[in-house]
């Protein structure tokens, strides 16, 4: 099978690695792809967004299945796109329907969904600039923090913690009467603040079954000790220690099953990954978010965790047999460290070389933002590297993937040197 994955980042090179182990694989295509995936597949210079190029490259490579790394193209709808289209329609196509990809697409949609379904979630409201009176008067019911979240997709960025009334006023104006983050801030979902852990679960279904994934947890803040401003994501453990069989049990009953069987009850066709982050309070499972696809770079721990062959797994899925699927997982530990861009979040310089990546030994090096220029490896993006590392438990491999880190460098590299502080 000829297989085109969408996307550029560290997500999409851990699906490369993984789909390149797979004995069905014919030729695998990654668009736009790094200089990671140009060493696994080829790499195709694709606006993703522009679904009439994609059906293009489709056609002449003989694709057989498309599957989708970021929300962006599902939100706007590029599965609808191929089951409309005469020529695309049979292609099987990983990832909801513009329908369903509201789930991330908007978090109204989804926190509607979850009242509806009686998934445990924050209490909350939505504003406009039209009831902005009326959203300043819900905070003053809360306590502090006041969590303020962008309706829309902001790149990761559009969720702010603020720990003053005041400010988080301010705050709300400028997101609904100035924009703040864009047409994503037209609307604006204040929760109230729950106090506990975070992690994240995986489920890959077909709208009727579904298989859940490893889970795990990330870390969000560029600072040690969780502090700074929020990234894409610094790094990420599998499986997460504090998730024993008890708490996941409540998780699947809870949370899984009835977001599942919601999409059924409201008739959401659905196709592809189902990202749940969670938060753990008083021992009790609440969704923060769902996201419609794997997130990044939770995808560089979970998936070499998995020992199944992944495309008789996307294949399963999309054909409507997970029922009868059996998932097999390793058992060791994988922890993953991201490299990144000196000044990163905010304004970083790109095009630096790359060097030591032929010394690093016993740990998986997956490409996020980087590039190939003259035959060299230089960084193109904020978060550069991924560092993955087996290990008997967490802090065993760890210790692998920074000493591997040791052995890389470019110019005002970085990276947190305390993951898993907090478990």
């Amino acid at each position: 099978m000829n297989v085109l994955i969408l996307g550029s980042g560290g997500r999409e090179c851990a699906f490369a690695w993984k789909l390149a182990q797979s004995k069905h694989l014919g030729k695998l295509f990654i668009a736009p792809g790094n200089a990671g995936t140009a060493k696994i597949g080829e790499n195709l210079n694709l606006n993703i967004n522009n679904f009439d190029a994609v059906k293009q490259e489709v056609l002449s490579r003989k694709i057989d299945m498309v599957l989708v790394g970021p929300e962006d193209p599902l939100v706007h709808g590029i599965h609808d796109f191929f089951l409309t289209d005469k020529d695309l329609k049979e292609i099987p196509v990983i990832g909801p329907q513009r329908y369903a990809a509201q789930l991330e697409g908007s978090k109204e949609f989804a926190k509607e969904f979850m009242y509806r379904h009686q998934i445990p979630t924050a209490k909350y409201q939505s504003f406009t600039k039209d009831n902005l009176q009326e959203g300043f008067e819900f905070l003053e019911t809360l306590k502090a923090p006041y969590v303020l979240k962008a309706d829309g997709l902001a790149a990761g960025k559009g969720v702010l913690i603020l720990n003053e009334l005041e400010e988080a006023k301010n705050e709300l104006k400028e997101m609904l009467e100035h924009q703040k983050f864009g047409d994503a801030s037209a609307k604006v979902v204040i929760e109230e603040f729950l106090d506990g852990i975070e992690m994240s679960s995986f489920v890959l279904t077909n709208g009727e079954d579904y298989v859940v994934l490893p889970n795990a947890k990330d870390y969000k803040r560029i600072g040690e000790g969780d502090t700074g401003l929020n990234t894409g994501g610094m790094g990420a453990i599998s499986p997460v220690p504090f998730a024993d069989e008890v708490f996941l049990k409540k998780v699947e009953d809870r949370v899984i099953k009835p977001t599942v069987e919601g999409l059924q009850k409201d008739g959401i066709p659905y196709i592809g990954f189902i990202f749940i982050g969670l938060i753990k309070v008083n021992n009790e499972p609440y969704v923060i978010e769902y996201n419609v696809r794997m997130g990044d770079p939770e995808t560089e721990v979970v998936l070499p965790r998995i020992k199944s062959d992944f495309l008789e797994l996307l294949l399963a899925t999309y054909f409507k047999k997970l029922n009868q699927y059996k998932l097999e997982l390793d058992v060791r530990s994988a922890t993953t460290v991201m490299l990144v861009s000196g000044g990163y979040p905010e304004a970083y310089e790109k095009g630096k070389e790359i060097n030591g990546l032929d010394m690093v030994e016993d740990s998986i090096l997956f490409h996020a933002g980087t590039t190939l220029e003259n035959g060299k490896v230089v960084t193109s993006g904020g978060r550069v590297l991924a560092v993955t590392s087996y290990g008997d438990n967490f802090k065993s491999a760890l210790k692998k993937s920074y000493q591997n880190i040791e052995k890389i460098h470019f110019e005002k590299m970085n990276f947190r040197s305390d993951l898993g502080f907090d478990l």
